[in-house]
């Protein structure tokens, strides 16, 4: 095992010594991502002294069981020593899967209302409160970036962006179809619907990740839509955004200046090429995708919410509780997302041969 953690230690070591060469500091980029480089090993580093430490102790004491005078208190510690090592071993071999370079960004987090129309935009509001309580719970900061809400409350379609510690990490598992089972407050025969809402989760980037070349992107702008009063009629302040090599669109204009809202699309942008160009690189990977959280797609459904049955079902794993009702009004998301990292732990560990 300290064969196996070595290179890590060795690697962080090498980065600081970088960090802090009078080249490497009139370099922003390079500097920040050697910084965040820096920052993802510092776990691994702490944990292998650890494991170092611990063995230490483990030879230290099995000398000292020949000692009459030691022999007593070097059994105690020799017994809380190897209790400790299985476990420690368990939460290396998980700290040296391949680290998924996303999993320390914030997000942005896309619903969109699909089949079920109004019924569907109501349950995205609903989904909404149950995110916006779980970040909450996580401490975490949520800003809407831009929302379409629809007739009867509720959202055809909002962006929020997610920031704190490790949002990705966690948020990553909600991207796909989510479907809900309930009876509408409109009808009256107490037939329940089935409708479904689709979500993206898209980790926020920067230059240092992709890097959007201004000939390549196209810049719309027209007069903002919907109530806003005179300032809608004169002012062209929304702004529509192309990207022309892979034809990805972003439209924004929930902001009174225009300057804002190109601010606020190149964002979406940069974090939707990203997506894209992340997701054919995984699939050129191919095998090791299934290892990976889902597909990815959000034509794949991940989850159904159940409310007649108080019952909630994630179908990656086959996980059902029947708590629904307090899972989304209290935002208690870690009780499905915390068994998917577990599950796709162990098999990406089956997967590793550790």
């Amino acid at each position: 095992m300290l064969d196996k953690l070595q290179p890590f230690v060795d690697k962080y070591n090498e980065i600081n010594t970088a960090l802090s060469s009078p080249e490497i500091t009139k370099d922003i980029k390079k500097m920040t991502k050697l910084s965040r480089e820096a920052r993802s090993l510092e776990t691994i580093v702490n944990k292998a002294k650890e494991y170092k430490s611990l063995i230490e102790t483990i030879e230290e004491a099995k000398m000292m069981l020949d000692d009459p005078e030691m022999a007593e208190l070097a059994k105690e510690e020799l017994k809380i020593a190897e209790e400790k090592l299985p476990i420690l071993e368990e939460e290396i071999k998980i700290l040296l899967l391949p680290k998924d370079p996303n999993d320390e960004k914030n997000i942005f987090l896309e619903i969109r209302a699909g089949t079920g129309g109004d019924e569907a935009a109501l349950f995205v509001g609903d989904l909404v409160k149950s995110y916006l309580r779980y970040a909450d719970n996580k401490n975490w900061k949520v800003e809407i970036v831009s929302e379409s809400k629809s007739d009867m409350g509720g959202y055809k379609e909002i962006i929020l962006l997610i920031k704190g510690e490790s949002v990705y990490s966690r948020l990553k598992y909600e991207g796909g179809t989510h479907r809900v089972q309930r009876i509408p407050a409109t009808e009256s025969q107490g037939r329940i619907h089935t409708s479904a809402v689709t979500v993206a989760v898209m980790p926020e980037v920067d230059d240092v990740d992709i890097e959007l070349d201004a000939k390549d992107i196209k810049i719309d702008v027209m007069r903002a839509g919907g109530a806003g009063g005179q300032h809608v009629n004169k002012t062209e302040s929304a702004v529509r955004m192309t990207h022309i090599p892979t034809g990805i669109t972003v439209s924004m204009q929930d902001e009174r200046s225009q300057q804002r809202n190109k601010e606020k699309a190149m964002q979406i942008l940069k974090a939707r090429v990203f997506e894209k160009l992340e997701s054919e690189r995984l699939a050129e990977i191919g095998e090791a995708r299934k290892t990976q959280v889902g597909s990815g797609d959000r034509s794949e459904r991940i989850r159904t919410y159940n409310y007649p049955q108080n019952r909630i079902t994630d179908h990656r794993i086959g996980l059902t509780l029947y708590r629904l009702e307090q899972i989304m009004n209290e935002g208690l998301f870690d009780e499905i997302i915390d068994p998917l990292i577990a599950h796709y732990q162990a098999e990406a560990l089956k997967e590793a041969g550790l």
